[in-house]
């Protein structure tokens, strides 16, 4: 659960190119596209320009280097041709990459063309909750303390979090200890200590939390309909605070 400083390096480094990715999809205009097209360019430039692994391909049997959410979905969605992105959709792009035998993971939810004011919103609102967690990520901080301020964030406005999935420890492995709740109450649960890494990723949606899987095995989608939103970084406890890895 705790990386020597020499790991936590090259878990940056691993954050870095994940970065990178993203700075690369930030530059494309994704109205139009199909999300298998998205997956497909995202392969290339992990592979090809960034010499690295998509770690997310192969892992559990899953075959795509990303997962695209769009809309009611709230994670795992599956890449596909048929999928294309209008105008007015949100989509949410997680995506992992492996390098120097370590994992960094990080997601963001994309507004297609001109999203509506409720979609834009709850983006917002999720982006800001996951930055409330991060920064009260310290020594001697609690994992309650992550959860309780993301979670009442999202009350504020009138969002729930999905309690179904939550973040994890994360480094040689994808999953690891500990797992990261979104919710929480101040003070409780496992004590961060210096050197523990993990991801932070909060699923918001502008309905009830409850979700359903559907049929494939992979597609969470909200049971009622309603939209949902995800952001995501790998983070390390540092001596003085914390480090955002991605």
């Amino acid at each position: 659960m705790i990386k020597s400083p020499a790991e936590v390096e090259l878990m940056a480094e691993a954050g870095r190119r994940l970065a990178a990715v993203f700075a690369h999809l930030d530059g494309l205009d994704l109205l139009g596209m199909s999300t298998l097209a998205i997956n497909d360019r995202v392969e290339t430039f992990i592979v090809g320009e960034l010499k690295s692994r998509p770690a997310s391909k192969g892992q559990y049997g899953y075959g795509f280097v990303l997962n695209s959410s769009r809309n009611h979905v709230v994670c795992h969605g599956v890449p596909s041709a048929g999928e294309v992105l209008a105008d007015g959709d949100i989509v949410n792009l997680d995506i992992t990459l492996e390098t120097g035998g370590f994992i960094a993971d990080s997601s963001k939810t994309y507004l297609i063309g001109s999203a509506a004011a409720p979609a834009r919103r709850l983006v917002r609102a999720t982006e800001e909750a996951l930055w409330k967690g991060i920064r009260t990520v310290r020594p001697g901080a609690t994992l309650g303390d992550i959860g309780h301020a993301i979670e009442r964030h999202a009350k504020r406005y009138g969002y729930s979090v999905v309690r179904d999935f939550c973040g994890h420890g994360i480094g040689r492995e994808m999953h690891e200890e500990p797992q990261v709740l979104h919710y929480g109450k101040p003070g409780t649960g496992l004590t961060l200590r210096e050197g523990m890494v993990f991801t932070i990723e909060p699923m918001l949606n502008q309905g009830r939390r409850a979700v359903r899987t559907e049929d494939d095995g992979w597609t969470v989608v909200t049971a009622d309909g309603s939209l949902s939103a995800q952001f995501e970084h790998t983070v390390a406890v540092a001596r003085d605070g914390v480090r955002v890895l991605t």
